[in-house]
């Protein structure tokens, strides 16, 4: 029997701004149905946690809107950031007893939730949606290797504009801002400035040299201490020694 439930579930499907580029994009309508019944939508406030490292797995999501911080800890307490997601990036691990690390709200987050038991069982009915998360989970290993090369062998400027790169990158799909010019980019830091030296392997100070670097060459302008805009994409890639593909 349908519900209110799964019809208004339905329509938010049909209206979403990422079902094309997440995993339920490999879906057929029956199959895309048959997803949308186990799907519960799910709205997490800036710096709460949505999973615990070493908790029992209960459901995955796609990231709707927002960005996630994903942290491992040490024994001693000491913690590091070890990625991010944005849309329409699925946050868990499939087949995964437990989760292998907290994830934090960076910002406000909308989250589109699949109970984990429901979730593995459509996956062996619906091979496309496997082979769609199994190409996801490709990208984030391919993402992780270049994350590598770049904390081993960059320097602090190309760190931090390489850092900046991602997020123009992902701009089209966490709801910043574009301009009617050509390479031009607009957005809001979704990580403080001790987060982003966290993630980079700096230090705080370190960060705001580089910052402070980048906007004296005219790289990037600071409106306040979380919104940049980019002038000119490939003027920010050569700073960071890369092309203008996404690194993430």
């Amino acid at each position: 029997m349908t519900t209110r439930i799964d019809i208004a579930q339905h329509e938010r499907c049909e209206h979403c701004a990422i079902r094309h580029k997440a995993v339920c994009g490999a879906l057929s309508d029956d199959e895309l149905a048959a997803l949308t019944r186990i799907a519960r939508q799910r709205m997490v406030s800036t710096g709460q946690t949505i999973l615990s490292d070493e908790e029992h797995a209960e459901f995955f999501a796609n990231v709707v809107s927002g960005t996630i911080k994903l942290t491992k800890t040490l024994a001693d307490g000491r913690q590091q950031i070890v990625g991010l997601q944005f849309p329409p990036d699925f946050l868990g691990r499939a087949y995964g007893p437990e989760n292998s690390y907290f994830a934090e709200a960076a910002s406000d987050v909308e989250l589109c939730c699949f109970p984990k038991d429901a979730f593995e069982r459509l996956l062996r009915d619906f091979p496309g949606l496997e082979h769609r998360l199994f190409e996801h989970t490709l990208s984030e290993l391919d993402a992780a290797r270049e994350w590598m090369l770049l904390l081993g062998r960059k320097t602090a400027e190309e760190k931090v504009a390489s850092f900046l790169m991602m997020i123009a990158h992902r701009v089209p799909n966490i709801g910043c801002k574009h301009s009617d010019e050509l390479n031009f980019v607009k957005f809001e830091l979704p990580l403080t400035r001790a987060d982003i030296a966290d993630y980079l392997g700096l230090t705080i100070e370190t960060v705001s040299r580089q910052f402070t670097r980048l906007r004296s060459q005219g790289v990037i302008e600071i409106a306040n201490k979380r919104e940049i805009s980019v002038p000119d994409v490939d003027a920010l890639a050569n700073c960071a020694d890369q092309d203008s593909s996404p690194l993430i």
